[in-house]
């Protein structure tokens, strides 16, 4: 967790694959820890062809049942079967933005929210933006999108820079603005 949040946690992420993958976990950590899901990581990495968008929208049913008895996954069938009706829908995004970087960041129009919170009971779970993107991608076919997983994943992608003050990370991630 400490290595994740050193390194990757509020960096703003413009690539269309690891934004899905983003996307597609925090689907998967709904009504879970982020650490369950962290740790399954390469798993689902490896199950989801390295998130790549059009792989995982031409899964068949028969390669997501089977990873329905993969251990190393959260094995829940509707989450399963969300992330290639995300890819479905990611690709749709594409189409109509030219990325889903583009379409995703439009949300913040194109640069981080550097929020300066002091301490962790004043970062919210959800606000009027991760309710308008979750409204937003909700009607696009995206489905494990409800407010509270899109602002882990504006914060987890970036988009908002949610390290406290005093966290060493706040001042490297808010001048990535």
């Amino acid at each position: 967790m400490q290595a994740y949040h050193d390194t990757e946690w509020g960096m703003p992420l413009h690539d269309d694959r690891a934004l899905f993958e983003f996307l597609c976990l925090e689907g998967a950590q709904a009504g879970l820890s982020w650490r369950t899901v962290l740790h399954k990581r390469d798993n689902y990495r490896r199950a989801f062809h390295g998130f790549e968008i059009a792989r995982v929208a031409a899964m068949k049913d028969r390669e997501l049942e089977a990873l329905l008895l993969d251990p190393g996954l959260i094995r829940n069938r509707l989450k399963m079967t969300s992330v290639r009706d995300n890819a479905k829908a990611a690709l749709q995004v594409i189409a109509e933005h030219g990325s889903l970087d583009a379409y995703l960041w439009s949300f913040v129009d194109g640069k981080p929210i550097c929020n300066n919170w002091r301490t962790r009971s004043d970062v919210p779970a959800s606000t009027p933006l991760s309710d308008r993107m979750s409204k937003d991608l909700k009607k696009r076919g995206f489905r494990f999108v409800g407010t509270t997983i899109c602002y882990a994943f504006m914060q987890a992608t970036g988009m908002v820079n949610d390290h406290l003050l005093e966290c060493f990370r706040h001042k490297p991630c808010a001048a990535r603005r």
